[in-house]
């Protein structure tokens, strides 16, 4: 196994995980964003506020992209077996 290899794999499974994460992750931030100037301009200081929105707005994004994510998550797998069995040769 050599060196490009180790960092040809560690770049594809970072950059797999970051485009399923980043969707859901920013999602939440311009949520949390927006909850957060609400709260700013009405001077609601409710603690609790922040999590509904997130909740919902996340379970959205998750209901709506996961067949892009299992996509992606299978390419991965695929690279990956397609990797173990050249390297078995």
């Amino acid at each position: 196994m050599s060196t490009d290899f180790v960092v040809f794999i560690s770049h594809r499974t970072l950059f797999t995980a970051l485009f399923i994460l980043l969707p859901i992750l920013g999602s939440a931030l311009v949520v949390g964003l927006m909850v957060g100037l609400f709260q700013a301009v009405t001077s609601i200081q409710e603690i609790t506020l922040t999590f509904i929105p997130k909740i919902a707005i996340v379970g959205l994004v998750l209901l709506l992209l996961i067949p892009w994510m299992l996509d992606l998550v299978i390419g991965f797998n695929l690279l990956i077996f397609d990797q173990i069995v050249q390297l078995g040769r």
